[in-house]
């Protein structure tokens, strides 16, 4: 059984902020704490020959991953990285408080508990303090809650700052100066805000019922468009991927159906179980197709988001690691792949930024093509005498 991370970590993040504080410093390891191999020789030789070869796959998995650290710059025992709150609370051994820096990049174990591939896992022996001699203790480790502060949690703090800055900003703005044009962050806001209404909210949802599905709407596209753009960072050493993680695109999609199901009406469930004017030997079929593609639209969200702005990451990443690759092999056609890596890779990067806005644009409108659906009135002749009004007027 995996351990509970993921699933309510988020629900408690402002709460655990509130009484854990954040020291930031770079930590490197002392003499005294590395690993001292016992092997011969010249096998020793030879694995720290290898260990000094590059790894494409760590270092694209190092950036498009979560982790319980904040990574800087440098690699391996040397690197420089922010240490992240662990925060951790099993039935056995009740609650742990502490800075993930104790664990010295997954060498060592602290107070029962050790980093094993960026999950944090029990330990049986307490007083073992070499994370490679210490055993883990299943049973302990599977009813482990990790609540944590990590690296896409900690990011998706800062664009919550983020946003807060910019509307409040925009809001005084349009205090102070009623009536007047949009200047500054106003003038960046208001048209992004205007065109999720009109052409999201609006069409896709109508004129008369779109109002209160709007500050959703809004909150939804402004997080995932603000967390594209600082997810384009991982390209550089440093920098989070929040998108690009399966659980927030569970999460966003999870609140759309939710939504949805909260909002639907009699229509929306009777073509689900029913739909009118169908044959009763036809909705044998029709209708588990129709509950199947009830749960399958929030998927599809999910995987759309998480899917388009991992791939872009791990492409960007992957041209950037021929650089190094190459240059193994010779020095001089290191620098001739990194001429074209580079250039790739910037490419890729002014694609992403395109593609930042698009994945917000089309989550937004899907989520709103959603609950329009699950609110429409049916087809009745008054209806669409509304609808054609409607479109006449538009």
């Amino acid at each position: 059984m995996a351990n509970k991370t993921n699933i309510f970590k988020h629900f408690y993040l402002l709460l655990v902020l509130l009484f854990t504080s954040v020291s930031v410093f770079a930590y490197e390891p002392q003499e005294k704490d590395k690993v001292v191999e016992s092997a011969p020789a010249s096998k020793h030789n030879e694995n720290v020959e290898e260990s000094k070869k590059f790894n494409a796959g760590e270092l694209i998995i190092g950036h498009i991953t979560d982790a319980h650290d904040w990574h800087i710059a440098g690699e391996g025992e040397h690197s420089i990285a922010l240490p992240l709150p662990v925060i951790l609370y099993s039935k056995e051994r009740g609650l742990s408080i502490f800075l993930s820096s104790k664990f010295q990049h997954g060498h060592k174990t602290y107070n029962g508990y050790k980093l094993e591939k960026n999950h944090i896992v029990a330990v049986e022996e307490m007083d073992v303090v070499d994370a490679h001699e210490a055993t883990i203790d299943e049973e302990v480790t599977n009813g482990l809650w990790d609540i944590s502060i990590t690296k896409n949690v900690l990011a998706m703090f800062v664009s919550f700052a983020l946003m807060l800055w910019m509307f409040i900003s925009a809001a005084k703005m349009y205090k102070r100066n009623p009536g007047q044009a949009p200047k500054g962050m106003q003038g960046l806001l208001e048209p992004l805000i205007i065109f999720v209404r009109d052409d999201i909210a609006k069409s896709a949802i109508g004129e008369k019922k779109y109002k209160k599905y709007l500050p959703f709407l809004l909150t939804v596209f402004f997080f995932i468009w603000i967390n594209n753009l600082l997810g384009l960072i991982p390209v550089i050493p440093g920098g989070a991927n929040v998108t690009g993680n399966i659980a927030i695109g569970l999460v966003l999609a999870a609140v759309v159906f939710v939504i949805t199901l909260i909002t639907a009406n009699k229509h929306y469930w009777r073509h689900i179980f029913a739909m009118p004017g169908v044959p009763i030997g036809v909705l044998v079929l029709l209708t588990p197709i129709e509950i199947f593609g009830m749960f399958l639209k929030p998927f599809v969200l999910m995987i759309r988001l998480f899917a388009n702005m991992l791939a872009g990451h791990i492409i960007a990443l992957s041209f950037f690691s021929l650089i190094f690759i190459f240059a193994e092999m010779s020095t001089g056609l290191g620098w001739g792949v990194g001429v074209f890596s580079v250039a790739f890779t910037i490419f890729m990067g002014m694609l992403e930024l395109l593609v930042a806005f698009l994945q917000a644009y089309v989550f937004t409108l899907l989520a709103a093509m959603y609950f329009g659906s699950a609110i429409d009135e049916g087809h009745d002749m008054h209806n669409h005498q509304d609808d054609h009004d409607h479109d006449r007027n538009f």
